[in-house]
């Protein structure tokens, strides 16, 4: 891996764990079914008008439109939808450390449910992540945690971990850019559903909304999906997926610098062997795949 995709990876890493904190000072202020399918608008008609500046055609391979309805419907309203709505009562850094889980539920998926060969190390990543879980959880039972909104967190992970298996692969043969705009529109047409019947959208305006909006529509929304497509395709989704160790660090760091949220000495413990979990098994996947 050369040091321009290290230096991406590690952008990539920063801006997806910096999205929790964004999402949590947007709901303080605005309802999160109706913000949400707003910053897929805005992100995706960007995205979409930029792909085809760009000279890139929305006329997909089937695979293409499977995966870009696919990933626009699981991770873009499903996972992320959930998670703004948790976000009202739970903390970003608690949210950022449920949604880190991602490759270790992959790799458990795929060892269980698609045959895919875990070594040893791999196995050994998957206890350690679950023991990371397990610290944390002991951890914050025991203060005024709200379970409903963990447990949507948890139900968001586990359809990001589906959107991520169903389509592994089908995102290749170009329009990359195009693919990303398309799946932010589909993910705002299902939020855009979800808000009429859900909630009634609500709007405080203040300028901590309005730079943690523009944020997220511009950086996490947009820009870092845009380098994580650019990474896969130059070194592989296996070896991209590495940088997501990181994601516990950075998100709850980002979350106690700029929101105050206080760790204890069991959550930092649990960040530590949850990442070192994900570790773990990405390097026994890419070992397998060498």
């Amino acid at each position: 891996m050369d040091i321009r995709a290290i230096l991406m990876g590690l952008a990539f890493a920063l801006m997806w764990s910096s999205a929790f904190t964004s999402a949590r000072i947007i709901v303080a202020d605005a309802s999160p079914l109706f913000a949400l399918s707003v910053r897929y608008l805005i992100s995706g008609l960007l995205g979409v008008g930029i792909a085809a500046a760009l000279g890139q055609s929305w006329r997909l391979t089937p695979a293409q439109w499977r995966a870009t309805i696919i990933f626009g419907i699981l991770q873009n309203a499903v996972y992320l939808g959930l998670n703004f709505v948790a976000m009202q009562t739970v903390e970003a850094s608690l949210a950022a450390i449920i949604a880190s889980t991602m490759p270790l539920l992959v790799g458990l998926a795929a060892w269980v449910f698609l045959g895919e060969r875990l070594r040893p190390l791999g196995i050994a990543g998957l206890i350690a992540g679950v023991i990371g879980v397990a610290l944390i959880m002991g951890a914050r039972l025991g203060t005024d945690v709200d379970m409903f909104g963990v447990l949507l967190c948890a139900i968001g992970v586990l359809a990001l971990t589906a959107a991520t298996l169903l389509v592994r692969g089908a995102t290749s043969g170009g329009n990359f850019l195009m693919i990303v705009g398309l799946q932010m529109l589909f993910g705002c047409l299902a939020l855009a559903i979800a808000t009429l019947i859900f909630e009634t959208p609500r709007v405080d305006p203040s300028w901590p909304l309005f730079f943690a909006f523009t944020y997220t529509c511009l950086v996490p929304g947009l820009l870092a999906t845009v380098v994580w497509f650019w990474l896969v395709n130059r070194v592989g989704a296996t070896r991209a997926a590495t940088f997501h160790f990181l994601n516990p660090f950075f998100g709850v760091a980002i979350a106690a610098l700029l929101l105050g949220e206080q760790l204890g000495g069991r959550d930092i413990l649990g960040v530590l062997v949850i990442a070192g979990g994900i570790l773990a098994v990405q390097v026994s996947r890419q070992n397998r795949s060498a």
